[in-house]
């Protein structure tokens, strides 16, 4: 039975986002709650930028990151639904680079220690166990992958340039051997355009953004919108960009990326799986859609299977070396985020079934279907693996269930 969400505790909140941006490690952030649909709660706390003073609030603009991906993974799903696609296709249907596949052997040192290998299925591309990685996961190919830059970054030339460059390395392992966190959805975001003959951009703001009425989020900052575009900072004295870092115990907040100098300005490389900036309202909008199955974008049915685990068993089970922006025990993974499958080995507290993911910059968000809540987190501090943020926060919220 669903329980309610009390006021007076989920007034703590509010003191937990303060001692964060009092203490220098976030210069600011929103959460907001939403509960049978109506908002139980907002909170704001800090600013958008040192310089400016800004108040980070829902008019703020952030970046996202990597929940860009379920969107587009859900956008996927729309084309599976019209059955311009089955997600046992193999992905050199749509992207003929991607045909004669190599992987990396297990005991590979080199980029040429390569055995030949199926070509991954978009199912294996969107849940993560392709064999395509990230350039800061450890290894042989995400190393060649940081040569090359291969992150879809927003100025990278465009996501058809970066895909082929892409499929000219092996994949790090074979299909389905393990889990590993990938570029697979800037990927899919490639397959999506080819299905559909339109950019990226287009897609989204003809499938998602326009008709739930995201007005505030795309693949870019508009010029009327700079001064609402909040800084990104980094506590780490090196790459902000290291996912597998955390901070030191003496928060300092050093800037990163800000409105004036950012890639997000003129964005020639629409990535499917980190490059969206928008508001708080926007996204939980999104997540808003996901609570109610879809919301007429796409069928109850196909909403529950995506938002359920789609692996054999846990991520940690499947032996994966990558960062990720969750948890692997007790979690599983679905079509664009993480299900919770066993809340006490996630050691996180939670309900069977939560759907959720996050991003580079530290944002979150989760819905709970047992509950019937929504949650969202923005705020603009990279890497997501400096502070506990998210698991004190669903920690904050089950604490006012009564």
């Amino acid at each position: 039975m669903s329980l309610t969400l009390d006021p007076a505790r989920l007034s703590r909140i509010q003191t937990w986002a303060d001692r964060y941006t009092a203490a220098g490690k976030f210069a600011g952030l929103t959460v907001q709650i939403r509960q049978h649909g109506s908002e139980v709660l907002f909170v704001r706390s800090g600013v958008r930028g040192l310089d400016s003073g800004a108040p980070f609030d829902r008019e703020t603009l952030a970046r996202i990151y990597s929940m860009t991906k379920p969107i587009t993974s859900l956008i996927l799903m729309m084309l599976a639904e019209e059955g311009r696609l089955h997600l046992d296709a193999p992905l050199s249907r749509f992207l003929p680079g991607f045909e004669n596949m190599r992987a990396l052997r297990p005991d590979g040192s080199d980029i040429a220690h390569t055995d030949p290998c199926p070509t991954p299925t978009l199912h294996q591309v969107l849940t993560h166990r392709s064999g395509l990685s990230y350039p800061f996961n450890p290894g042989v190919v995400p190393k060649a992958m940081e040569e090359l830059d291969l992150l879809f970054k927003p100025t990278a030339g465009t996501l058809a340039e970066q895909c082929d460059l892409l499929a000219t390395l092996p994949l790090a392992f074979a299909p389905g051997q393990r889990w590993e966190y990938s570029v697979g959805i800037d990927v899919i975001g490639r397959v999506i355009e080819v299905v559909t003959g339109d950019t990226l951009d287009q897609v989204f703001r003809k499938r998602v953004l326009g008709p739930l009425g995201m007005v505030d989020t795309g693949f870019a900052v508009p010029d009327g919108a700079l001064d609402r575009f909040a800084s990104l900072y980094t506590p780490l004295p090196g790459d902000a960009m290291d996912l597998n870092a955390q901070a030191a115990d003496d928060p300092a907040l050093r800037l990163f990326d800000d409105a004036d100098g950012s890639p997000f300005r003129h964005t020639t490389c629409f990535s499917g799986g980190g490059g969206l900036v928008g508001s708080i309202d926007d996204y939980m909008t999104f997540a808003e859609c996901l609570r109610l199955r879809g919301q007429g974008l796409i069928s109850p049915s196909t909403a529950d299977f995506m938002m359920s685990n789609h692996l054999p068993g846990d991520i940690a089970s499947l032996g994966p070396a990558s960062f990720a922006e969750q948890p692997m025990e007790g979690m599983g993974f679905g079509i664009g985020g993480a299900v919770v499958i066993d809340p006490a080995r996630s050691r996180v507290p939670s309900s069977v079934g939560d759907f959720s993911w996050g991003g580079m910059a530290s944002t979150f968000f989760w819905v709970d279907r047992v509950h019937d809540i929504s949650t969202v987190l923005f705020t603009q501090l990279s890497p997501s693996s400096s502070y506990p943020a998210r698991a004190e926060l669903k920690a904050l919220v089950h604490g006012a269930l009564m």
